[in-house]
């Protein structure tokens, strides 16, 4: 039986608010850690708007006030993103992207042995899915691994840990960049392979999208400041990088 009073409560658990973790704060700025499975901003006839909190929402609860998100990140990409506290600072943060005067840093887990380096610039559909737009992505290899543990077809598996340099800002560009040199990203639904993710899962228990934006570095628009800021690793990275026996990035 419908109870109003049961599913209001439930809905409230549903919306309990997480804590972020805050990288940098000034008058003009702020850059957060957003976790995993997060949107920034829910679209105006969001269905889950009053089921989860976005990244928005959860820094007005944390912080109150508005801000203003200068780029993007993926609801499953966890990381560093930068965000302004006025609607009049937005152009100018914005004008370090267009103008390539920030250096965007990400790190991913993908199937495979990948190469040591490799650019890629192959174009990637827009929002507009009849359009495609030049994309640029600069890879490099930090390590690589060979479990004992089969995955179709083969008796063994092999995963690499990437950094990734993106020179342009194209929407899901660094999945789809890794999907087409066939080192598809781990725990990538949309591109990657199902049977490495099931495997991760019932393995290791670790189920998000192994894509984390880490670092940016700028110069301040409005203080000239260089700011070179770093979005420590969610829980389940910290656990492949003792079980791999990797050296951890962003040190």
């Amino acid at each position: 039986m419908w109870n109003p009073f049961v599913n209001f409560i439930t809905l409230c658990r549903k919306k309990k608010s997480m804590s972020l973790e805050i990288i940098y704060q000034d008058e003009y700025c702020i850059l957060v850690n957003k976790p995993n499975n997060v949107l920034v901003h829910h679209a105006h006839h969001s269905r889950n708007k009053f089921d989860e909190d976005s990244l928005l929402q959860l820094i007005d609860k944390q912080l109150g006030g508005k801000y203003y998100p200068i780029h993007r990140l993926d609801r499953k990409t966890s990381g560093i993103i930068l965000l302004a506290t006025k609607t009049e600072y937005v152009s100018k943060f914005q004008k370090l992207f267009t103008d390539d005067e920030i250096q965007k840093i990400y790190y991913g887990i993908v199937r495979g042995h990948a190469p040591e380096s490799k650019v890629i610039d192959s174009p990637v559909k827009g929002r507009d899915a009849d359009v495609y737009k030049e994309a640029e992505t600069h890879l490099r290899l930090l390590d690589k691994v060979v479990l004992d543990i089969p995955v179709k077809p083969y008796d063994t598996s092999r995963y690499s840990l990437i950094e990734l340099k993106p020179k342009t800002g194209r929407m899901h560009q660094l999945r789809i960049h890794m999907n087409k040199i066939s080192h598809p990203l781990i725990n990538d639904a949309k591109y990657g392979d199902k049977n490495h993710d099931l495997m991760y899962d019932a393995e290791f228990g670790w189920v998000n999208l192994f894509l984390h934006a880490g670092s940016l570095e700028f110069k301040h628009p409005f203080t000239q400041e260089n700011l070179s800021l770093k979005a420590p690793f969610p829980k389940d990275w910290l656990e492949l990088f003792e079980k791999f026996q990797w050296k951890k990035p962003l040190t």
